[in-house]
């Protein structure tokens, strides 16, 4: 399987503080990655790095075909991204959203037009086009800001909580998405604090203290720690650790 995540030994300090300490793992193409952690386990950081934002004290990672040192911008250009707030022009209406995205990400006009009557088709936003991005629901916005995450297919999108504050029924809904997104071969890489969402996931991994301290898939991960969640099985890695800031 074609690798669109690795890493070696990734590390990033601040000071004397290591935020990510000697992480490695890998991830697969098509594959939806759950990457969690308690708060201070090192995460974000760690998702910093992978995204171009941020370069690592010492070890190499690829991402999408480029070196998360060397090549920061090569990344940016062919990775998507949605973060729990959200990141869209509240001023501006829905289609003019998508618009400004297609632009950004290099998209010519005419493949603009068609993605956006697609999306706004697949959402079911034809009559919420010329609605205000402010004005819409907060599950819509973030069915949206999806939308534009992915608006120009990349290779791997990476979601930080994308579902944080919203109810059990539009969470779900949510995740349809992402599958739909998976079946067009893009990889989704996703941290959450909801632990039903890790059952979602092909494989997770669970940082404790900047390390990833198991990696695998949600049923052998039960199976490892005799729990009947994966609820269970994080709070018990979680017991471990000794610091609690990121």
């Amino acid at each position: 399987m074609e690798k669109v995540i690795s890493t070696n030994k990734l590390t990033k300090k601040f000071g004397n503080f290591i935020a990510v300490d000697s992480i490695e793992f890998e991830v697969e193409k098509g594959e939806i990655f759950g990457f969690l952690g308690a708060n201070g386990a090192g995460k974000t950081t760690a998702m910093r790095m992978l995204c171009g934002l941020s370069r690592p004290t010492s070890g190499s990672g690829m991402v999408a075909g480029f070196d998360i040192a060397s090549q920061q911008e090569d990344i940016k250009k062919n990775i998507g991204y949605m973060s729990q707030k959200f990141a869209l022009y509240d001023d501006l209406k829905v289609w003019e959203n998508l618009r400004l995205f297609g632009g950004i990400y290099g998209m010519k006009k005419k493949e603009i037009e068609d993605k956006t009557a697609q999306i706004l088709q697949e959402l079911g936003f034809e009559k919420e086009r010329n609605t205000l991005a402010k004005l819409l629901p907060l599950g819509w916005k973030q069915k949206l800001a999806f939308s534009v995450s992915i608006f120009h297919e990349p290779k791997i999108v990476f979601l930080d909580e994308p579902t944080g504050g919203v109810d059990p029924v539009t969470r779900r809904r949510f995740w349809e998405l992402i599958y739909r997104a998976v079946q067009r071969g893009i990889t989704v890489f996703v941290t959450t604090h909801y632990m039903d969402e890790a059952e979602y996931c092909n494989r997770v991994s669970i940082m404790v203290d900047g390390k990833i301290e198991v990696l695998d898939t949600p049923k052998n991960l039960k199976a490892a720690f005799n729990a009947a969640n994966m609820d269970d099985v994080f709070q018990q890695l979680a017991r471990k650790a000794t610091r609690i800031n990121n």
